[in-house]
Order: structure tokens, then sequence, then C-alpha cells
């Protein structure tokens, strides 16, 4: 076509012009249909805004967040942080994040902090807390709620450890060590062999600073002896 115009927004006008020139013998099969339905201004595709190359000033610092992407955030983040702020040991726990259809969120009631089929963690203080405050309550005082019922299961899941552990013990099962039990004995080492290392050393100094004292030779010192090289030579005594 040429240098002729063919961009959508004008092309019904550029037709015409064409028809009235006699640059073309006969009308396009669109162009009664265009002309008595013209399409909608939001069809056409507009251009997109040219970046130019520009010269830019070195003395003008350039923006250094320039075209990165919106932070998407939600609501249970800024409580996630806070609660593992609060609760660093939390994030040591194994936990297992897998939905089998997408929708374990809809079949949760956090009306309750415990949930059937899911073990308790911070999450669920993090919802548990939500819910609170959708229905009434502040953020702080959803937080401490949420907070003091989590203790409580936690501290039950524990005494309930330490019961069955009891119980096993009884009945003859055998635990090896626990975690602090081998970091003790780790630390009993390094202690032994550095009771050993200061014994030895604290015995040498001192053995040298009563040689120094009493001018007693050292057996590292070396004694050397007056010896006559004319005795040696045989025939000249």
């Amino acid at each position: 076509m040429g240098g002729r115009s063919l961009r959508p927004a004008r092309v019904y006008q550029t037709a015409s012009r064409l028809l009235e020139a006699n640059s073309t013998s006969q009308p396009p099969v669109w162009y009664n249909t265009i002309g008595s339905i013209p399409p909608g201004e939001i069809l056409t595709r507009t251009q997109p805004a040219q970046h130019r190359a520009q010269k830019h000033n070195s003395r003008i610092r350039k923006p250094s967040k320039m075209f990165q992407p919106q932070i998407i955030e939600y609501e249970e983040d800024r409580l996630r942080r806070q609660f593992h702020k609060d609760h660093p040991w939390e994030l040591a726990r194994p936990r297992v994040v897998l939905e089998n259809d997408g929708r374990d969120g809809q079949k949760h009631d956090w009306s309750r902090i415990r949930q059937p089929g899911m073990p308790l963690s911070g999450e669920s203080v993090v919802q548990r807390q939500l819910w609170l405050m959708y229905n009434g309550r502040s953020k702080a005082e959803a937080y401490d709620i949420a907070r003091k019922e989590f203790y409580a299961l936690r501290h039950e899941e524990e005494v309930e450890r330490r019961v069955a552990k009891e119980e096993a013990l009884w009945t003859g099962a055998y635990f090896g060590k626990g975690v602090l039990e081998v970091s003790m004995g780790l630390e009993d080492k390094i202690y032994a062999d550095w009771m050993e290392w200061a014994t030895k050393n604290v015995g040498e100094m001192d053995r040298l600073r009563e040689a120094a004292y009493t001018s007693v030779p050292t057996p590292d010192d070396a004694v050397e002896e007056d010896v006559d090289p004319l005795a040696e030579e045989p025939g000249l005594v």
C-alpha cells in the first residue's frame, strides 16, 4: 500500500479519499458496513509510549526504584511478621505446606484456634487473630487472645509428649541421647581437651620460671665442655 496511512481509527476516511481520487476501482466489501456502523474507539489499538534516549545530567541522581513491580502485600503478612518476631523458634519447627484442591482456607472455622487435620503452628495464631479482628476485636487484643490460646495448646502438647515418653520408658523402651545431651557431651569433651592442654602448658611455664631463678640448666640447654684439640692428635702428647 506504499506510504498510505492504514491506522484502524482512520481506515474508513482513508478508503473514502482513495475512492474520491479514483485510486481504487471499487470500494472494499466492508466499506458500507463500516460507514453505517463505525467501530468503537476502545477497539482501536493506540500506539504505545515511545521511550526516547535522553542525555541525563550526571549531577542529578537517577531514581533507583524505576520500573519495579508493585509490592503485593496481604493483611496476614504484617501479622506473620509480628508473630515470628516474638516467637523466632517457631520457624525451626518442620511444616508441611500442601493443598490438595486449593480450598483449604474455606474448610477451616477460625472461631477456634485448633482445626481438625491441621497441626498447630504460627499460621493458626495469624488466622485466629485475623478472625477476631473481623469480629470487633482490636489488633492488640486479638493478638493477645490468640497468643494465650496458642500457649495453652503448646503446653498441652508438651504434657502429652512427656507422659507418652514416661509410659514408653516404663514398658522398656530406650531412647537415645537428646539434642541437649549431645550438645553437653561435645562441650564437656572440648573442656577436657582444653584442661589437658592448659595443665601441660602451665607446668612447662612453671619449670622455665624456676630454672630462670635458680640458674639451673634445663635439659634443652646444651653445655659445651672445653676440649684440648692437641690432646686428641696422636703422637703430639
